[in-house]
Formats: structure tokens, C-alpha cells, sequence
């Protein structure tokens, strides 16, 4: 029988992948997006699923959540948030709000029927911060460095209270650097593709020694999937995994790849590196791999391809 799911974020970069998959297996979805102008919302309106039910709303609104019976969802996919390092640390109020006070909402309301509606959250590697030894575990320190981190942190520890006093079922992803189709055009491979391919110089923060584990959309679509699928089941072990590559890749051989799959040279300007950036980034997937099967297939000159690819066309 299909499933019903309410998927906040169901326009943006990833959200957009998790609509089209669970349409693709004949779930029915209902999204939640406010289209706020972060960057372009006509962007956000092409990845919409036809097959999707979209409620254009701030998830932060009480009214949108009154409006949405919990009884008639199988599980609430909370990917919705505001996103990105640098623009925590202007408006770090504004990333709290939502980031914070939209989640609380949403487990609120998860709690509030007959039965509680299992939630799956979207967290992020920006909560280990730069003081843990690499590969970061999921048991390693919480020390964020920029206000998005926090509230991603903060999130989590919202998520597990409502499972220890409402009983409510919740996993959290952790997220490391994740690109493919429809990557938000403010996040390095694709400024750095669109730049390169008008050749224009692209901004490089620091001396290129910095590292991510980049994460194709893909394979974080089957890590969400996977972990969907054992959350209903009942069968986590665990309240957080790393979805991510286990392949740390540093800044200057980034750009050099994203050169080549463009094929064309890298004009580069030196700045140097901003607040809020961490140094690496690196999944220990090891949690994943053994409870969720998790197994992340796609080379990252593949990805780009795959990413310039839908960047042209």
C-alpha cells in the first residue's frame, strides 16, 4: 500500500530529489515551501512534482500546521530550514526562528493526534564543528562554529525530548556537503561551474587546503530512503546517522575537477577564509553502512558530470 508523507522544504535542492523518489514509488506527498527569495523561487517552482500536493506556507505560521490533520500522514520528512554558514552569522535571529521555532511546531504538531507521526530530520556535519578528530562519528562532540550549526544541534536535541517525553519516533541525518541537479546556485560547485563556464574568476576562500566530503543527491537519496524505511519499521538502533561520501576532497583538487568537467580553466581570486567555515568535513559512515545499508556509489567526477550536465541543459 503507498504512504502518505508531509515533506517540508519539498521545493528546494533535496527536498525536491525526496518528492520525486517517494512520487516515483507511488507514496502520495504533500510539501510545504514558502518560496522565500533566499535565492530565485522560480528555481524552487521548476523542481515542483506535478504529482505533489503543495502548500505554499511558512512552516513557522501555527495556521499551517492546524490546517494538516497528522492522523492522515504516515511521517513527517522535516528537510525545510534555513540553510547555509555565512548567512547565519548576518542574521543569526532569523535562523533560529526557523530553524528552531519551526521545528518546534512541527513536533508539536507530530505529537498532537491519536498517534505520534514518525519524524525524520534533516541535520548537518556544520554541528561538529572543527575540534573532532577525523572521520567525525556520530558520537563525537557537538561544537558548531556558526549560528546555522547551532540550531542544527538544537534541533536534534528538540527532536530526541519529544521522543523521550511523547514517545515520539525521529532519526536524524546528518548531511555532509551535498551536490547534484538542482544544487542551490549560491554553494560552491555551482557558482563555481556557472563562473568558470562564463569565465569569470571564482572566489577561493583561503590557501585550498580546506576539505569536504561531498555527497552526491543520489546516494543521500538512498540513505533517506533507507532510514524512512527502518524508522516505520521500528527498527533503528540509533537516533542519528552520517549521510555522507567517506571521501574528503580538498578545495583547490575541487576546483580542478569542476574545471575539467566544464572543460574549461579556473580563474582564480584569493581571499581569505570567512567566519563560520570549518577547516573538513569527513563522514564515518560506519553507523550507516551496518544499520541502514547505506552505500554511497557515485564517483565525484561522475557527479559533476551528472551536475554540468543539468547545468547547461
Amino acid at each position: 500500500m503507498s504512504a502518505r508523507f508531509l515533506v517540508t522544504g519539498g521545493a528546494g535542492f533535496i527536498g525536491s530529489h525526496v518528492v520525486d523518489r517517494l512520487v516515483a514509488r507511488g507514496d502520495d506527498v504533500v510539501l510545504i515551501d514558502d518560496f522565500n527569495p533566499y535565492y530565485d523561487p522560480a528555481i524552487k517552482r521548476a523542481n515542483l512534482n506535478p504529482a505533489a500536493t503543495v502548500v505554499e506556507a511558512d512552516f513557522r505560521d501555527p495556521a499551517v500546521w492546524a490546517g494538516l490533520d497528522p492522523s492522515s500522514f504516515t511521517a513527517l520528512l522535516h528537510l525545510g530550514a534555513r540553510a547555509g554558514v555565512r548567512p547565519s552569522i548576518a542574521d543569526p535571529i532569523l535562523y533560529s526562528s526557523t530553524n528552531l521555532g519551526g521545528t518546534m511546531l512541527a513536533l508539536q504538531w507530530a505529537t498532537s493526534g491519536p498517534e505520534p507521526v514518525p519524524v525524520l530530520f534533516a541535520s548537518s556535519s556544520s554541528i561538529y564543528g572543527d575540534a573532532n578528530p577525523v572521520p567525525y562519528a556520530e558520537d563525537a562532540a557537538l561544537v558548531p562554529i556558526s549560528p546555522y550549526g547551532a540550531t542544527k544541534a538544537a534541533a536534534e536535541l528538540l527532536l530526541q525530548s519529544h521522543g523521550r517525553c511523547f514517545g515520539l519516533p525521529g532519526v536524524a541525518l546528518r548531511f555532509f556537503t551535498v551536490y547534484g541537479p538542482r544544487q542551490r546556485p549560491d554553494l560552491a560547485i555551482h557558482k563555481f561551474a556557472r563562473r568558470i563556464d562564463a569565465g569569470l574568476p571564482i572566489p577561493v576562500f583561503g590557501d585550498g587546503s580546506s576539505s569536504r566530503d561531498y555527497t552526491h543527491v543520489q546516494d543521500l537519496c538512498d540513505g533517506i530512503l533507507a532510514a524512512l524505511e527502518r524508522l516505520l519499521a521500528g527498527t533503528l538502533e540509533h537516533a542519528v546517522y552520517n549521510l555522507g561520501s567517506d571521501a574528503p576532497i580538498r578545495l583547490d583538487a575541487m576546483i580542478d575537477a569542476v574545471a575539467q568537467a566544464v572543460g574549461k580553466p579556473a580563474i582564480l581570486e584569493r581571499l581569505p577564509m570567512q567566519q563560520g567555515d570549518v577547516k573538513r568535513t569527513w563522514a564515518d559512515l560506519s553507523r550507516s553502512r551496518d544499520e541502514l545499508g547505506y552505500a554511497p556509489a557515485v564517483e565525484f567526477a561522475d557527479g559533476l558530470a551528472d551536475f554540468v550536465a543539468w547545468l547547461r541543459g
